[in-house]
């Protein structure tokens, strides 16, 4: 019997003037452990006139995680954070009861030819933490845990696996892990997991059980405790999962929450513009992304 469960096709989703390909939310599978949102950016070629703008926008009851393979990306929230996040380092916000933030290409890039590639994540936060205070954490990429072994390369992004833990803040137990091949290698890492556990091959190919899977896909394990794979030369993969909430998380837009109150009022704050409930951004306080009409009515 395989232990794949459920295999999810990259599907493309418009951020605005970018496409990027969305792995979760899936209507079969709607979070892995407390990871309840997965975007893989790019990787996009931009001209010299093409720039990344998403200007303010508000989330609650989450934490989002940016991790750029290629490219830069300039970050401003409300809590007053400016900062520029390159290939290999981590971002790690904190939403709580509520925060705006925005994503832009950093000024000195904006007219010169460019690539971008990464993933944006959403990481639900424990009841007890989706009211806190918002806060955000920068982590250089020369912080994160990596270790060799054989031709394997690993680095832990964010949570604990392996005996090693990363300084990115995080709230729950989970884990995000790249593994790096330079020659076709064998890799059984259930005993390290735990929770629940999917799989992104950026690169190459990971052989299961017989079967070949390439990119673009999503692998949701049914059992993490037996994962086991074969990974191709120059095979790039990342795990995802942790432990999950015993709560459902629901999300409406830019906002998660386990109590759809707490949503609702988000929805009614964020299309008043209520500043004492969603700050401005210092220095990008001059647009914002308004509330779809849509999510406004829907239940």
């Amino acid at each position: 019997m395989s232990n794949i469960g459920l295999i999810i096709e990259e599907k493309a989703a418009d951020i605005g003037n970018f496409l990027v390909g969305r792995l979760l939310p899936f209507r079969e599978k709607r979070a892995v452990g407390p990871f309840v949102f997965i975007d893989h950016m790019g990787p996009s070629e931009l001209k010299d006139y093409q720039n990344l703008d998403v200007p303010p926008h508000p989330h609650i009851g989450l934490s989002t995680l940016t991790y750029l393979l290629e490219g830069s990306i300039f970050h401003r929230d409300s809590i007053g954070s400016a900062m520029e996040i390159k290939p290999g380092a981590v971002n790690w916000m904190t939403a709580g009861k509520g925060v705006v933030h925005s994503e832009r290409t950093p000024e000195y890039l904006r007219d010169t030819d460019k690539r971008l590639h990464g993933f944006q994540i959403w990481v639900g936060l424990p009841k007890d933490l989706e009211q806190s205070e918002p806060t955000f954490h920068h982590t250089e990429a020369d912080e994160l845990p990596t270790w060799e072994e054989g031709d394997v390369h690993y680095k832990l992004i964010a949570g604990e696996a392996f005996s090693r833990t990363s300084p990115v803040p995080v709230h729950s137990k989970l884990f995000f892990i790249e593994i790096k091949t330079k020659t076709a290698q064998k890799i059984s890492i259930g005993k390290d997991l735990y929770g629940e556990a999917a799989m992104y091959v950026l690169d190459g190919t990971v052989n299961i059980e017989g079967n070949t899977y390439g990119s673009k896909q999503l692998l949701i394990a049914k059992d993490t405790q037996l994962c086991e794979f074969e990974m191709s030369e120059n095979a790039t993969v990342y795990l995802f999962g942790g432990e999950p909430f015993d709560e459902e998380r629901f999300i409406f837009w830019n906002f998660v929450n386990s109590d759809k109150e707490l949503l609702e009022q988000a929805k009614v704050n964020w299309n008043d513009q209520n500043h004492d409930a969603f700050p401005l951004v210092p220095e990008d306080d001059q647009e914002y992304v308004p509330l779809p009409k849509a999510i406004l009515n829907r239940k």
